[in-house]
Parts: C-alpha cells; structure tokens; sequence
C-alpha cells in the first residue's frame, strides 16, 4: 500500500516478485567462456559450474555497459541476467568481431524473486529441505512439474531471498499459484525492489548510480576489477590509466535533513560550505527506519570523506 510499509513488510515476512523483465544472455559453445572473460574486468579463472559472480560490463573508454549477476553452468555455458540496460546485441557484436564460436541467444527464462527473512522456510514448504543447502551466490536444480528449474541464493533485496530462473513460460502461472498458496501461513504478499531498502544496502541500479560516464573504480565496485591479472578484457587499458591517475568522483552515501524527501520524485545537486557544485544525488528516499533523508549521490574529491557537510539544493 505504500513503500514504507512494503519496506517493513519485506524485511519481517516474505514476498513474491515478478522479476520476468530480468533477462538472459545465454552464450554458449566452445570460445563461450572467451567472450564473458573479455566483457568483464573480474577474473573468471577460479569460477565454478554452480556459483553466481556479480560482475561490471565495461566498454573501450572503461565505462558501464551493464551489471549482471553471472550463471555459470559449464565452461562452454553461461547466462547473463541482465539489468537495465542492452547486453545481447553487444554480445553478438563482440563475438562477430572476434569471430567466436559461440551461439548467443535469449532463452525461454522467467526469473521470479522470493525475498524477505522468511523466504528459505516457504521454498522448503515447496521444493524441499535442499534449498537449505545452496550457499550464497550458488544455484542448483530443483524438480518441478516434471521439469528441472535452476534456483539461486540471490535477490536485489538485503533481506534474505532466492531467484527462481523459470524455464518455460508455460510454467509460470502453476508456479506463481503453488508458491502463494504455500505462502499464505508465511504471510506472503506480492512485491518488488524497494527503494528504502536498496539505498540502505547500498545496491547500486543502472541509470542511476552507473552509466557509461561512470567505471567501476568509480561506483566502489574497484573489488570486481582485476586490472593486474593476464586476462584481458575490454576497457582496460582506460581503467589502468584512471587508476593510476586517481578518480575524481566516487559513489557515497548520505543522509540529510528536512521532511521526508519523495522517492525519484526530483534531481538534487550537491555543494560545498563556499557553494561550490560538488556532485550530484543519483537515489534518494526517507528512511523510516533511521528517521532521516538518506540517498546514494556522485560526489567529487575531496568533499567524498566520510563526516564531510554538504549542502543539497534543487
């Protein structure tokens, strides 16, 4: 009914996401994990079939193309499920260019999220005591109506939660009805990506916090950027050089008063003490929880350390 008490509901109970819009990437064959590898600064060499890796897409310059969660299910198999932004058509150009051999495709996947503390016991209640089992950022299978259907420990929630990867969009309504029938002594209800909790977090969403002006060494996500390792991959040469000169912005967080500040609702610049324009915020929100105006903003050097004032203007 609101996103405060969707916030609340989601961080006691457990919800139910239509997450379709994520969509896959699938590459395959033998020169598939060639291509991932070359998309992305973060090493691929001691990745295993069953685990998720959450990775940049960095174009020439170094910029974001895109932030997928990575599935890996052999060496020759991957998908990329995608945010808010083209990869396939990037994807298919790449391997073209390259001449790869790989087969790039969107496959029949419908990802539904179950997010919240009490997500494990209700997809126990449905698939078994083997979804315990999956560790964080890892997949595994599971049975349904006969089919076999990927399920991983993940979710853009900092609550606890899956993501069930449907194959077969014919599926979708039997498993939609079996999940919130199951859900109801769970006080299941749907929903989707907070706003309060992401900014909490720290979850970072593309077309805010990342565009290709912004590298990964620039959002906090330098952890991700092996630029040292042997492999090579697109953009590196640009983000060598930016980090050996130093970023002049950089991802923070911030909290700031005055009544509570609607959700997307407007795009505030920041300032120094002396009205100097110093950045700018990329999300913002009231937080309930800690009775203030928190936000994710760019912020330029030096005025990104942590106790800085700044002031927030329209």
């Amino acid at each position: 009914t609101s996103i405060e008490e969707d916030y609340w509901h989601l961080n006691s109970a457990v919800q139910i996401w239509d997450v379709g819009v994520q969509r896959q990437v699938e590459i395959k064959g033998p020169d598939a994990l060639k291509l991932v590898q070359f998309m992305t600064p973060r090493s691929l060499i001691n990745m295993k079939t069953g685990s998720c890796y959450y990775i940049p897409l960095t174009d020439e310059s170094g910029g974001m193309i895109n932030d997928p969660v990575l599935l890996k299910h052999s060496d020759e198999h991957f998908w990329l499920s995608i945010a808010d932004s083209d990869v396939l058509l990037w994807a298919k150009g790449l391997a073209i260019g390259l001449k790869l051999d790989v087969v790039i495709s969107e496959p029949d996947v419908w990802p539904l999220a179950i997010q919240g503390p009490l997500a494990a016991s209700l997809l126990v209640d449905v698939f078994g005591k083997k979804i315990k089992d999956l560790k964080f950022f890892h997949f595994s299978h599971f049975e349904f109506e006969g089919t076999s259907q990927l399920i991983a420990r993940s979710g853009y929630s900092k609550a606890s939660g899956y993501e069930i990867y449907l194959e077969g969009f014919k599926y979708g309504k039997k498993l939609w009805d079996l999940i919130w029938n199951a859900g109801t002594k769970y006080n299941l209800l749907p929903g989707c990506p907070n706003l309060i909790d992401r900014i909490e977090a720290g979850l970072l969403s593309f077309g805010n916090e990342m565009t290709n002006q912004t590298s990964p060494l620039e959002i906090g996500l330098e952890k991700y950027c092996q630029l040292d390792g042997k492999h090579d991959f697109i953009g590196k040469a640009a983000l060598k050089k930016q980090k050996a000169e130093g970023i002049t912005k950089c991802i923070r967080g911030i909290i700031f008063d005055g009544p509570p500040c609607p959700p997307c609702a407007q795009i505030w610049h920041l300032y120094s003490n002396n009205g100097i324009k110093i950045g700018s915020v990329t999300s913002a929100v009231f937080s309930p929880r800690l009775k203030k105006n928190i936000g994710l903003a760019l912020i330029q050097e030096p005025f990104w350390n942590d106790g800085a004032e700044v002031k927030i203007a329209v």
